[in-house]
Order: C-alpha cells, then sequence, then structure tokens
C-alpha cells in the first residue's frame, strides 16, 4: 500500500522546502555550526548530535520570521513540538552512512498521538546527508571539549566507568529533505524506541516513535538540494 498524494500537501511542503533552503547552508562544518549556536543563543551547542540541534535551531530561525511557523509548536505535558503552521511540526537529522539505516527516532508516542487528534496529523520534517567522521586524534571532540569547559557529571561518569566514547561526526553534506506525515490511519505502522526502557531515577521512559523514511505506506514528499 501507498500513500494517497495530498496537493495542500505537496503545496505547503515545496513552501517550507524552498523557505528553508534560502537561508540554510548545504554543507554544515561542524566547528562552524557549533560556534554559530553558542553565539546565537541555542542551549544546544555542548550536545555531541550536533547536527539535529543546528537544523532544528536553523530551522526555528528561518520559519519564525513573518510569523510563517508559531515556534515553538504545541506542547503536550513537557513536550512541545518544534513548530506549528496549522498541524504539529517537527525537525530531525538523519545520517547516512555505511551502516545506516533509514529508521530516525522523533517524538514520544503519546504526545504524537495527541497532536494527531487534536489537527489531524503531525509533520516530521528530515534533513538527510552524508557525514565525516573525526580523525583516529579525536582532534575534534578535544576541540569540542575545550570549548566546552566543565566535564558533565555524564562524562564524568563516562570517564570512571570506561565507557566508550562514539566517535564525533564533523561535517554534514545535506543532499535532501524529507517532510514524511503521519496521521491516524499510518500511526499504526510507525516502530517505537525507547519502549522498555528506565531513566536513570528508574522511572519508565515514554515510548518514542521511530519513522522509516523508506516506507511507502506514508505520506512523503522528498526535495533534493
Amino acid at each position: 500500500m501507498s500513500f494517497f498524494f495530498n496537493q495542500k500537501n505537496a503545496d505547503t511542503t515545496k513552501v517550507i522546502f524552498e523557505t528553508i533552503m534560502n537561508d540554510l547552508p548545504k554543507v554544515w562544518d561542524a566547528k562552524e555550526a557549533i560556534l554559530f549556536m553558542k553565539n546565537n543563543g541555542s542551549r544546544n551547542w555542548k550536545q555531541m548530535e550536533w547536527q539535529g540541534w543546528y537544523f532544528e535551531f536553523m530551522c526555528e530561525t528561518i520559519l519564525r520570521k513573518n510569523s510563517f511557523f508559531e515556534i515553538p509548536g504545541k506542547k503536550y505535558g513537557n513536550v512541545s513540538f518544534d513548530g506549528f503552521n496549522e498541524i504539529n511540526y517537527d525537525f530531525k537529522a538523519h545520517s547516512e552512512f555505511k551502516g545506516s539505516t533509514p529508521k530516525v527516532p522523533t517524538n514520544g508516542y503519546l504526545e504524537v498521538e495527541q497532536a494527531i487528534a487534536d489537527y489531524g496529523k503531525v509533520c516530521f520534517i528530515v534533513a538527510c546527508g552524508s557525514v565525516e567522521f573525526d580523525d583516529d586524534e579525536q582532534t575534534f571532540k578535544k576541540w569540542h571539549d575545550n570549548l566546552k569547559g566543565k566535564k558533565s557529571k555524564y562524562v564524568l561518569a563516562g570517564e570512571k566507568s570506561g565507557r566508550r566514547s562514539r566517535r564525533r561526526k564533523t561535517k554534514f553534506n545535506l543532499n535532501k529533505i524529507i517532510f514524511l506525515y503521519v496521521d491516524k490511519s499510518t500511526l499504526p505502522f510507525v516502530g517505537s524506541f525507547q519502549k522498555g526502557m528506565i531513566n536513570s531515577d528508574g522511572t519508565p521512559r515514554n515510548s518514542k516513535v521511530m519513522i522509516d523514511l523508506e516506507d511507502t505506506r506514508f505520506e512523503k514528499y522528498a526535495y533534493e538540494v
């Protein structure tokens, strides 16, 4: 089963895509992106997976202009969607490399379910691109750690336990942006992430929606850059 084409959604996604690309670089250098976030008020410049936070920050900055989008979107419990324009939107980045999958973890299942009940559907705007990784000496990681300054409790605990640090991404080469809609009829097709997992304080984690960018059952529009 493939999705039914919706002209309104196709037109809307094209306008959003063109608006984003008017100001979004096609190549994201890690150091430049992190410094841009740090110097322009983002709270997430310290995050290891910087590319997702950079795309989110850029989309919020671009789409709030002229009140095109309501930023952030509607709030459910303690969680807000990234943006709102008739429906709720969320902004994600998906790294493509050898061994990667087309699956992208998104928002909490309960929040997505409620947003669909309120507005009919939600849309995930996903920036897809190839990535380059840090060198064997972890030059970029050392630079980022030095910029962050004091080590977090999480980092200190990891060092104490001998937890292996993942290799950092140093560049993101944007190749396309995908708009994937989920509504009541397609919500049963999403996967789950964090289901059955426990927080550090012992409380159960809210299961998150996992979307598959190659699943043809979802209404989806892809634009190459």
